[in-house]
């Protein structure tokens, strides 16, 4: 599923228009991604958890030279399931 999908569908389910719909899937995207900016977590019982997980500086090869590089630290958004959703999708 796509977003234009996913816009239809949400359209479909609340009973409003795809701009309003649009409107709330690109609000949800935007305060998820302010909140993992912040480094804090969202946590929706029965669905799952949004988080950030912190990378360490380590080193890489290159694998076109063999050249050892250094992978500076970086910041990796995660989402872990809730036990609601591995248990629906597992019907």
């Amino acid at each position: 599923m796509n977003k234009g999908e996913l816009v239809s569908a949400l359209a479909g389910k609340v009973g409003t228009t795809k701009v309003e719909a649009e409107k709330m899937i690109n609000c949800f995207i935007e305060v998820v991604t302010s909140t993992l900016a912040k480094q804090e977590e969202i946590n929706l019982i029965g669905f799952g958890k949004f988080y950030v997980n912190k990378k360490a500086a380590c080193k890489g090869k290159n694998p076109r030279t063999g050249e050892t590089i250094n992978i500076p630290a970086c910041n990796s958004p995660k989402f872990k399931a809730g036990k609601g959703l591995k248990t629906n999708i597992n019907k």
